[in-house]
């Protein structure tokens, strides 16, 4: 099974929120470590085309070719899952200059448990 570190970007089955249904997109690791290597899980933040652009926290992905994506995209950090590593396929990594707004979204977030 390959290793995956934050910030690399993968393609995976992500669940949708409002169908029961999964779909093979691009999302962002944003946490694997010992979360993958005692578990196999990986924890991840949505990649969707940047059409769809307008949620508080989304980010725009400044360089589609180390990101390993074909079209304008954006993180939208609000949607995170938890996927079976052994499910995931790198693309490529988050560019340098996108990865603080995304960091800055989620401890955010994660401040509001104490």
């Amino acid at each position: 099974m390959a290793i995956f570190e934050p910030w690399d970007i993968v393609r995976v089955p992500f669940p949708y929120t409002d169908r029961p249904v999964r779909q093979r997109r691009p999302a962002l690791v944003v946490a694997a470590g010992e979360l993958q290597t005692a578990h196999g899980l990986l924890w991840l933040a949505m990649i969707t085309s940047a059409e769809h652009y307008g949620w508080p926290g989304d980010v725009f992905i400044s360089d589609l070719g180390s990101a390993g994506l074909p079209a304008p995209s954006i993180v939208r950090p609000a949607k995170i899952a938890t996927i079976d590593a052994r499910d995931a396929g790198r693309l490529g990594t988050l560019p340098l200059p996108d990865r603080e707004p995304v960091r800055m979204y989620l401890r955010q977030r994660l401040s509001d448990l104490g």
